[in-house]
């Protein structure tokens, strides 16, 4: 009697054979073998060219806003200063007009953005959320973007939680201690903010979203 194997077994029986036969000849070796059984998927999916849906990110928001008619990138950070410092809990000195004049995209008035706000799942690094935001076309606005989410949407970030707005590593502000500093909300449970800097070397903890900008699709009739 016929055993009748489906298509996707048929292919695994042969690149069982194929490895057997590869092993033997010493083409692939244990070490090998326990090198990439240790790779996360993303990671083997990185180095066999496939794409497929990062899950360390998981959509949790979606937000609109609007840069306002009066906005000028320039001196956004200075303004935004001295409108709302006194409202948070903490407030990074660092973050000002000089320090992040570079941001990629600047933003002009009247621009319509959404931001899908992404929960890091796992531990992840900077290369790693850059190469998701890029995925996702987002634009990187930087500390500037950040200051308007807070201004226009604070109250509906999810809660005990980072918001990270990335940009480039060359256009961020490198510390005394030659560190490239990353602007972030912090959005505590119990209604208090910071504004505060991560650091680009470092990695990213499931405490954190990324903030994906991009440009919202025109209004039919506009």
């Amino acid at each position: 009697m016929k055993t009748i194997i489906g298509a996707e077994a048929a292919r695994w029986a042969g690149l069982q054979i194929d490895l057997n036969q590869k092993y033997r000849a010493g083409h692939i070796t244990a070490d090998h073998l326990e090198w990439f059984n240790g790779l996360k998927r993303v990671e083997r999916d990185r180095l066999s060219g496939i794409t497929s849906p990062d899950m360390r990110f998981e959509l949790v928001k979606m937000l609109d806003i609007t840069v306002p008619d009066g906005y000028v990138h320039a001196t956004q950070l200075t303004t935004f200063t001295e409108a709302h410092r006194g409202e948070f809990y903490y407030f990074n000195g660092g973050i000002t007009d000089e320090n992040f004049s570079r941001a990629t995209t600047q933003l002009k008035p009247g621009q319509k953005l959404k931001v899908d706000v992404f929960q890091i799942k796992e531990t992840v690094t900077s290369e790693d959320c850059m190469r998701f935001l890029k995925s996702q076309k987002a634009i990187l606005t930087g500390a500037q973007g950040a200051s308007l989410v807070y201004e226009q949407k604070r109250e509906e970030l999810p809660k005990g939680k980072w918001h990270v707005s990335f940009d480039e590593k060359e256009t961020l502000w490198q510390d005394a201690g030659g560190f490239h500093r990353v602007p972030n909300v912090r959005a505590y449970t119990d209604g208090d903010f910071c504004f505060c800097l991560g650091y680009f070397e470092g990695d990213w903890y499931g405490n954190g979203c990324l903030l994906s900008f991009r440009d919202a699709e025109p209004v039919s009739g506009e």
